[in-house]
């Protein structure tokens, strides 16, 4: 189990003057690629799962993750994590590819194949990514990441820190920006889920429009090959997946998806 602080800083602004306070004990800096995959039917994030490739300044390092059953309360994180390192060549053309990731030497991909029943047959698709510049500080016998995470929306920033007393941590670098006036406040949204966010809008109009009746079947059914398939396809998707949103309001619309033919 992975237990982290994460503070999302105020803005830009928070983010400089915390890098520059924290500058003597830096360690390294590190630009990550990260890529989020499940199957078509998304079998993976219907169990509160997803499968991550990340990809370390420039193809230099691949590291493959499977995170399961995350919750973010008040600043700490929580979430089951295996990963290993894989070829980034090889991890390369799984990006080009999602098919090849059933078919790589992984113990990650096994696990997924046996716990998940996920074969060569089922496959993947890449649900979208971000990029990361992440600084690392060795402070008070703490190793802190500063994130500066771009979207295709825009940026965030966020104080992390893994720890197996997360409360005491949490005290200590609260007071800690308190003291310098760095705003900031408790990340809400893992990084996963902020590559959705553009969506929301299409997720709030199905609730209250036209795509309520295709909520009411379940998307595989529904036609790759139509804009409002796509469409009605992601829209479930997010419903499946709004642990990760703390939007309670659409918490009843995983219900909705239930298993009828149904073609859009």
């Amino acid at each position: 189990m992975e237990v982290e602080v994460k503070l999302r800083l105020q803005d830009a602004s928070a983010h400089r003057q915390l890098t520059s306070i924290l500058s003597p004990f830096h360690s390294k800096t590190l630009h990550q690629e990260n890529l989020f995959f499940d199957t078509p039917a998304n079998t993976l994030s219907s169990q509160l799962s997803v499968l991550r490739l990340r990809f370390l300044n420039k193809d230099a390092r691949c590291i493959v993750s499977l995170k399961s059953k995350p919750t973010l309360v008040d600043g700490v994180s929580r979430v089951a994590e295996d990963e290993e390192e894989l070829d980034p060549c090889s991890a390369r053309a799984c990006v080009e590819d999602p098919a090849r990731l059933g078919k790589i030497e992984s113990r990650i991909l096994k696990r997924v194949k046996e716990e998940f029943g996920v074969g060569e047959e089922v496959g993947f698709v890449c649900l979208g990514g971000f990029e990361n510049k992440r600084e690392v500080f060795n402070w008070k016998n703490l190793k802190l990441e500063v994130d500066e995470t771009k979207y295709g929306f825009g940026r965030c920033y966020e104080l992390e820190c893994e720890s197996e007393d997360p409360d005491g941590v949490k005290k200590l670098l609260e007071e800690f920006l308190k003291e310098n006036g760095i705003g900031y406040s408790y990340s809400k949204r893992t990084k996963f889920a902020f590559i959705l966010a553009p969506y929301m809008d299409e997720m709030k109009a199905a609730y209250h429009c036209g795509y309520l009746d295709v909520l009411q079947y379940d998307y595989p059914h529904c036609s790759l090959h139509t804009s409002n398939g796509r469409e009605a396809r992601f829209i479930i998707f997010l419903a499946k997946i709004n642990v990760y949103f703390h939007a309670t309001q659409f918490r009843d619309l995983a219900s909705l998806a239930k298993k009828h033919d149904y073609c859009c």
